[in-house]
């Protein structure tokens, strides 16, 4: 596996490889990898012939200095699990490389980053933006992957690649989950025993959310159970559940609203957010 720091290098590495007729398949990841990223390689290297993985702790898109200060960086490991994976290059730019200048442009995705995890992060999605597109200019791949864990943040990239026209297709790559049923993440490690052991009411609500709502119960009725349900243990919070389209997010009165509906929540288990979600199979 090659390993580039700088953005130039990379740039004039790809462009040879190009030549040659490889196509070029990208994961991007903020490190502190786990078996999720490494589905999102494999899924790569089956399509493409060259596959890249960035790992790039973006400042841009934590709204909390805290959260970014806390966010888990763990390069030697990640290293040596993209060589396991046979990656073929990894990409691991400075701060000062990414943002020459200081960041002054601001991205409006209309209702996509108004909901959800838009209110309870402002400006996160315009970071997110800013730094795919910088990414997918420096790497300019013909396929990238991203984990259904983060659908909202793909709908919006996705919605960035059209409005944009970024000439490279997107997989959504499902959720990998761990033996009892939690969502893999890279903010999981940070839990405590206790707080991991009670952190799979997420998908417990979740998979109980789909079986309300297939059985009849109304959208309002199962908000109504998942809460009760997730705040049971006094160090879980929910900040939101709700039944979206998956396509354009408009959130939902009803399910039949949607020709496929995802539901999606986000929760603080002491001081770790853990996001999640399920297609809403008919």
């Amino acid at each position: 596996m090659q390993i580039f720091r700088e953005i130039e290098p990379l740039k004039a590495f790809l462009v040879e490889k190009r030549r040659s007729g490889q196509t070029i398949g990208f994961v991007p990841t903020m490190g502190a990898l786990h078996a999720g990223h490494l589905s999102l390689i494999q899924a790569s290297k089956e399509a493409n012939t060259l596959t890249v993985c960035s790992i790039y702790v973006n400042p841009a898109q934590f709204n909390n200095p805290a959260d970014l200060q806390k966010y888990p960086r763990t390069f030697e490991t990640d290293t040596e699990l993209l060589k396991k994976a046979e990656c073929d290059v990894l990409f691991s730019p400075d701060t000062q490389d990414m943002y020459e200048l200081e960041n002054s442009i601001r991205f409006d995705f209309g209702h996509l980053d108004k909901v959800m995890e838009g209110m309870f992060r402002p400006g996160h999605f315009s970071g997110v933006a800013m730094v795919v597109s910088k990414l997918l200019h420096i790497v300019e791949p013909d396929h990238a992957y991203f984990g259904q864990k983060d659908w909202q943040q793909f709908a919006i990239v996705r919605q960035l690649v059209r409005e944009l026209k970024f000439n490279v297709k997107l997989k959504s790559v499902p959720t990998m989950r761990e033996a009892d049923g939690l969502a893999m993440s890279s903010r999981n490690i940070r839990l405590t025993p206790h707080q991991r052991k009670h952190a799979i009411v997420l998908h417990q609500a979740l998979t109980e959310a789909c079986t309300l709502l297939k059985s009849g119960s109304t959208i309002t009725q199962v908000k109504e159970s998942v809460q009760h349900m997730v705040e049971c243990d006094p160090e879980i919070k929910l900040e939101y559940f709700e039944a979206a389209d998956s396509e354009n997010l408009k959130l939902l009165n009803s399910v039949e609203e949607s020709t496929r509906p995802i539901l999606c929540m986000a929760a603080l288990v002491g001081e770790v957010r853990l996001i999640d979600n399920m297609f809403l199979s008919r």
